[in-house]
């Protein structure tokens, strides 16, 4: 992966308690959400009155951008996980910085695998965001999934950001329901909830499906 540009390195919270604070990204080693599909993402989260109060998980959590942007926007807190010891040490300075800028002290950073971290874990999300690295195969995007799964609210959202031409997540072997995908170029994001436990198996709901060229 090639190394990031210092304006690459270096992004902010767009919005919220902690609203402009300078958060460092991983020269390397990690795919960080851009701005544009971030300030678009949480656009709509807080249409759908996602955040404010939602115990929030990023998985994969790079430089905790995701994270911390819920959490000045409302979260009752939020737990990221990166296993990577630099990225999660800078996850810990965004942290601080975002807890400075806010007045919230919610943020947990977990330096450990993703898949171990939800096997060991307890405790109900009701936002939660993935953004694996692009080489995760679907298996192992799948069982991540499943382990999920257990610690989510009836209510809970699940986003899921990979290459536009990665397959789809799949959702169903975990219980849950996609019912939007949109793209941002070569980014795609796929929102999922728990399926509903009384939906008509002779409906077949299609997601909505957007795009959004650059």
């Amino acid at each position: 992966m090639p190394r990031l540009s210092y304006r690459e390195r270096v992004t902010r919270i767009i919005a919220g308690r902690a609203r402009g604070a300078r958060l460092e990204v991983p020269g390397t080693g990690t795919r960080p959400t851009s701005d544009r599909v971030r300030e678009s993402l949480f656009g709509a989260l807080e249409s759908a009155d996602a955040i404010e109060g939602a115990r929030v998980l990023d998985l994969y959590a790079g430089s905790g951008a995701l994270g911390l942007e819920a959490l000045s926007r409302g979260a009752a807190g939020t737990d990221l996980v990166e296993r990577g010891r630099q990225a999660a040490a800078l996850i810990r300075r965004n942290a601080a910085t975002v807890v400075k800028a806010g007045g919230s002290s919610a943020a947990r950073v977990h330096e450990v695998a993703v898949h171990t971290w939800l096997l060991r874990a307890s405790g109900t999300f009701d936002l939660v965001f993935s953004d694996p690295p692009y080489d995760l195969d679907d298996e192992a995007m799948t069982a991540d999934l499943v382990a999920l799964a257990p610690l989510l609210s009836p209510d809970a959202l699940v986003i899921v950001e990979r290459a536009r031409r990665s397959t789809p997540p799949d959702f169903a072997a975990a219980g849950l329901e996609l019912f939007r995908e949109k793209s941002y170029g070569d980014t795609a994001l796929w929102w999922a909830e728990p399926a509903a436990s009384d939906a008509d198996p002779g409906v077949d709901a299609q997601p909505a499906t957007e795009s959004q060229s650059r």
